[in-house]
């Protein structure tokens, strides 16, 4: 996983993002979705097909947006740009599920 840039840039997103806080709606989303986006990178990269991968890759992109969303509604405006660099990369290895990115 060292090799795999995504997963290490959404570990420190995610890091990034522990200390931040929430109102009760939006706190425990929040915090499943934010670890759906390491682990759903974590296990797609694991897989053998390249369907597979991007089916879990697709996953993690969609639980992004979720944060996205969050933050945006919370006024978290430096998190939620801080996030476009990892939707980018969540995208190209979405269209290009082969290797590791």
């Amino acid at each position: 996983m060292k090799n795999f840039r995504t997963y290490e840039l959404a570990k420190e997103f995610y890091k990034a993002c522990q200390g931040l806080n929430f109102k009760a709606p939006f706190k425990d989303q929040f915090d499943r979705a934010l670890l759906s986006i390491v682990l759903n990178l974590a296990e797609g990269s694991a897989k053998p097909t390249r369907k597979d991968r991007k089916k879990f890759y697709a996953i993690s992109l969609g639980s992004l947006r979720e944060v996205q969303v969050i933050l945006d509604l919370c006024g978290y405006s430096q998190e939620l740009h801080a996030s476009d660099s990892l939707a980018a990369c969540l995208y190209r290895l979405i269209q290009n599920p082969g290797g590791f990115s």
